[in-house]
């Protein structure tokens, strides 16, 4: 047992040394992020021993565990590459009993910058709640068994999900990366703005309910010692304890089931039967030719390929979270709305670097500016099937919450407008500055192409800003005007017909190029 628990230990420190040495590259990545990593820790550590003493510190050292224990359940689901070790069905074929590989496994996940990080951060959380020799005896005991809990929480996740995670769909899973970072982002301010109004007191029934659900209860039961609640000290412990060996039994079953049973995903089910897969659902509703074609192939990009999912996920979140975030702490202004359409409409930027090197088949359908035309058209129709209802979805939605109906119909036309422009100056720059995306890894521009892609997005959003000044000018000329707010419904079919005639004109302008440009583009986008 303890040279299994040894090699294994070996295994994952020789992982990560024989991972350093590959390139220069990746060692400096490795010790940057390891000393960002350690110093926000650090950070965390001397904020949380600022609280020593005060009166609600538990109101922030409690949930902050929980939200540890949230960290590391999630993590190994959005980045199940992260680490090697996290597969155990590499092991598979080894003679090794599930519970003595069980202990190695879970001494070898307690080596890592995340352990690290983790331990001082739990430091800082029972620290500042101890405040005699009991309470900092029982916080050496709460830490170690935090941590572990953690630990165990994330393997008995990632084992129960493996053959999920390193499937394809599985690894669709990253895409919620960036929704729960985007949601994430937003609840800690609308979360710290309620703290600075209304002080820590306002966590701690929060941190009451936390304090009985491992590994929260830990830390709890240094609070709970340090006022002379021994036994209420001792069972929080014992739920920690508790929480921890129903985790680690569950890991083994896990664990067992993995290692024993076969692998449903390769093996043909008995009543296999070939259907015919004619056009159905979507497919019936789309036009006839080339451009329903190409609007059906888009909208199967966005459904099955990861990046394209990532991005277009990521997007509608933030394209609603924003406005209606900032309309709910009473600090957006309904203009706010206009953001959907932004976030969308970056969605047509780069249209043939998302196709990568299979954009070869597309380029030898294109023989004139006729054809570009029609491939640009089907993929503009495919991105406003989506974001002209979602756009007007969000306006709707932030407008309510203001409770500002009277300026609805001219926050649409600009959302209108915008998204026209976008559309239009995104599919010159998809012709005039393509890029490749990595298929593998997190990087959505490969190496050397940072400048192209900077050009493209950036440039394309300054060109459509410009492009919508007509518009604003005429909102502004409304608001400022003695009569104007009785023509301000005028700005909705206004900004519609502008963004309309904006993305004809740019699909116009950009299919001549395109169809003169193929080989450049077809080999700008295939270096990935």
């Amino acid at each position: 047992m303890t040279n299994l628990t040894s090699t294994v230990v070996r295994l994952k420190l020789s992982l990560l040394r024989n991972g350093l040495r590959q390139s220069g590259g990746r060692r400096a990545a490795f010790v940057v992020s390891a000393v960002i990593a350690v110093l926000f820790a650090l950070l965390q550590l001397l904020g949380l021993l600022a609280l020593h003493g005060h009166a609600h510190a538990d109101a922030v050292a409690v949930p902050g565990t929980a939200v540890l224990a949230l960290g590391w359940t999630v993590l190994p689901l959005f980045f199940p590459t992260g680490d090697e070790t996290l597969d155990p069905t590499r092991l598979v074929m080894l003679p090794l009993r599930p519970r003595p590989l069980v202990r190695a496994l879970l001494a070898a996940s307690l080596v890592g910058i995340g352990p690290l990080f983790t331990l001082l951060v739990l430091a800082g959380c029972t620290l500042s709640l101890a405040r005699d020799a009991a309470g900092y005896a029982v916080s050496v005991v709460a830490v170690a068994l935090a941590l572990l809990v953690c630990v165990a929480l994330a393997r008995a996740v990632a084992t129960a999900n493996v053959r999920l995670l390193t499937s394809r769909k599985g690894r669709d899973l990253a895409v919620l990366s960036g929704l729960v970072i985007a949601i994430g982002a937003q609840l800690v301010n609308f979360g710290a703005r309620q703290l600075g109004s209304a002080g820590l007191g306002q966590l701690q029934p929060v941190a009451d309910v936390l304090s009985w659900v491992p590994p929260a209860s830990a830390v709890a039961a240094v609070h709970a010692a340090s006022q002379g609640s021994y036994g209420i000290a001792a069972a929080q412990l014992a739920v920690t304890v508790a929480g921890l060996a129903a985790l680690i039994a569950i890991w083994a079953r896990s664990l067992t089931r993995l290692m024993t049973a076969p692998d449903a995903s390769t093996l043909q089910p008995a009543d296999a039967t070939v259907r015919s897969r004619s056009a159905t659902g979507l497919g019936r509703l789309l036009p006839r030719g080339r451009t329903g074609t190409v609007m059906e192939r888009s909208l199967r990009y966005i459904w099955r390929d990861p990046k394209t999912k990532a991005a277009w996920v990521t997007s509608l979140a933030i394209g609603l979270i924003v406005p209606v975030f900032n309309a709910v702490q009473g600090t957006g202004s309904i203009y706010f709305a206009c953001f959907a359409a932004g976030m969308l409409g970056i969605q047509m930027y780069n249209q043939f670097g998302q196709d990568t090197s299979a954009f070869w088949m597309v380029a030898m359908t294109i023989s004139s500016p006729r054809d570009a035309y029609a491939e640009l058209r089907g993929r503009a129709l495919a991105l406003l099937l989506i974001t002209l209802p979602y756009a007007a979805l969000v306006t709707v939605v932030t407008t309510a919450l203001l409770g500002a109906w009277s300026r609805l119909p001219e926050v649409l036309g600009l959302s209108f407008a915008l998204l026209g422009a976008m559309l239009a100056t995104g599919a010159w720059t998809s012709a005039r500055f393509p890029y490749s995306i990595p298929q593998e890894g997190h990087k959505n521009v490969v190496p050397g192409q940072a400048g192209l892609a900077w050009i493209s997005i950036f440039g394309g959003m300054i060109s459509a800003a410009l492009l919508c000044s007509p518009v604003i000018a005429f909102t502004i000329w409304l608001h400022v005007s003695a009569d104007g707010e009785a023509w301000r419904w005028l700005l909705l079919p206004v900004g519609a017909a502008y963004g309309a005639v904006l993305t004809l004109g740019g699909l116009r302008l950009a299919a001549p190029r395109t169809a003169a440009r193929l080989p450049e583009i077809l080999a700008a986008v295939s270096k990935g």
